[in-house]
């Protein structure tokens, strides 16, 4: 049978970008339908502009420390609305970047909602298209909790286009994005609280990292709640916002802001009208090669539900493309040892296992653990403390685990993502000079275990 494309993608973040582009130049013909924005969640309401909104946070402390290193600025004003247009202007150009790309590379760009109608058929804006193969990379959508008043919540969507910065925030969650939006709100002058049902924030993170931060975003002003949740939210008549807890306290703000999950972006996508199946949590059943139950249809990113992560997904979309029109080139994607951070004010950066997930795999550990001022403040009035951690193999010598809270921590941590990724032993990490003097010599001159 003669199709009309060999790949169809569903979905112009970045998974499906990077999939459309390899596969194009690959020789395959491509087509990408997307109804939303290029560039997906990551460019457009996610990782791009979330760190542009943190650098901005940070200038606060910048202020406030040049003293100590002898400048005497002058009165600083902020203004949310200059930094929102200057962001908006900056995610213009590189949606404009991405449609470069993909049109560059020979890929028909279908600017409208794509919907299943078979196998191997798509519709978009009433017109039908035949593909041998369709990718799904839809990405997630964020979740508020069906509760009363949750239409006076905002998402993690809409707050990077809030008009004004509220004066009184409600931050509910406590992954990535909470605790993260939280620091920029506290770090741009709002009064700012963060609302957690569970004991600690940053689940699945190694403990002294959590309990840490949490130490250091309180000593910043920022009010951690946990263990709590809000069971409503009630508008008042001067427009401000009233929150009820599940304990029956209240807490006043101008804005409630959830950052409580996503979900799979499925909507109207035709799921019915093929043979994929979703698992008991929503998200897109797939095999190892990122085959769905229906053998054409394939699915990458956040609505498979694995890593949700966007260099993940491109390192899935890279596979796909690979596989399917230059297999001799094809690797599968190692989920092992992938580096992440929290870009909260201070920093996580980590990478491998925490001690926790160490001692749980069974593995007899050593670990290493270093907290101290870091020289940039030592001038200056801030009690801020960088904590790093090593978690070692003790049979083996093998570093599991790189965590760090502190600044540049990200930037830190994607070096040693390359040693622990070839397996460097604490010994090989004893035997490299450092740079001096940098925190991340730290790394390099851990000595004693602290257990």
């Amino acid at each position: 049978m003669t199709y009309d494309f060999d790949l169809f993608v569903i979905g112009a973040g970045s998974g499906g970008v990077r999939a459309a582009r390899f596969s194009a130049g690959y020789g395959a013909r491509v087509a990408v339908a997307e109804s939303r924005y290029l560039g997906g969640t990551c460019v457009n309401v996610g990782c791009v502009p979330k760190k542009l909104l943190v650098y901005g946070a940070q200038f606060a402390d910048d202020f406030e420390q040049a003293s100590g290193f002898g400048w005497t600025p002058g009165e600083a004003t902020f203004s949310w609305p200059t930094l929102i247009a200057n962001k908006n202007r900056e995610i213009e150009r590189l949606n404009g970047i991405y449609r470069t790309l993909l049109l560059n590379s020979g890929v028909t760009l279908l600017e409208g909602h794509a919907r299943l109608l078979d196998e191997h058929s798509v519709e978009v804006d009433g017109k039908r298209y035949s593909a041998e193969r369709i990718l799904i990379a839809t990405g997630g959508w964020p979740h508020i909790p069906d509760i009363p008043g949750r239409e006076h919540a905002i998402n993690s969507n809409q707050v990077f286009y809030l008009e004004q910065l509220p004066k009184r925030v409600l931050v509910v969650g406590g992954g990535y994005i909470a605790v993260e939006f939280a620091s920029i709100f506290n770090g741009m002058g709002a009064e700012t609280s963060l609302l957690y049902r569970g004991d600690l924030f940053l689940r699945g993170f190694d403990a002294s990292l959590r309990t840490h931060l949490h130490q250091e975003l309180s000593k910043r002003g920022l009010d951690v709640q946990f263990n709590t949740d809000i069971v409503r939210i009630d508008k008042q008549p001067d427009g401000s916002l009233q929150a009820t807890l599940k304990d029956g306290s209240t807490l006043q703000a101008d804005c409630i802001f959830y950052a409580t999950g996503r979900r799979p972006m499925l909507d109207n996508l035709g799921l019915e009208n093929t043979g994929v199946s979703l698992d008991d949590k929503g998200y897109i059943e797939v095999n190892e090669q990122y085959e769905t139950k229906a053998p054409s249809i394939l699915a990458i990113g956040d609505v498979i539900g694995r890593v949700q992560l966007t260099p993940v997904a491109l390192a899935e979309g890279m596979a796909v493309a690979r596989r399917l029109f230059k297999p001799d080139e094809y690797r599968p994607v190692d989920y092992r040892m992938i580096p992440t951070a929290v870009f909260s004010l201070p920093n996580i950066g980590t990478v491998g296992l925490s001690e926790e997930q160490a001692r749980q795999a069974g593995h007899e550990v050593t670990v290493f653990e270093s907290r101290f001022r870091p020289m940039k403040l030592t001038l200056t009035g801030s009690d801020e403390r960088t904590l790093m951690k090593l978690v070692v193999d003790a049979k083996t010598d093998r570093v599991l685990g790189c965590h760090m809270v502190g600044p540049d921590a990200g930037e830190i941590v994607q070096g040693l993502a390359i040693a622990l990724k070839a397996g460097a032993t604490k010994q090989i990490f004893d035997e490299t000079i450092g740079v001096h003097p940098s925190a991340a010599e730290e790394f390099v001159t851990l000595r004693t275990p602290v257990n």
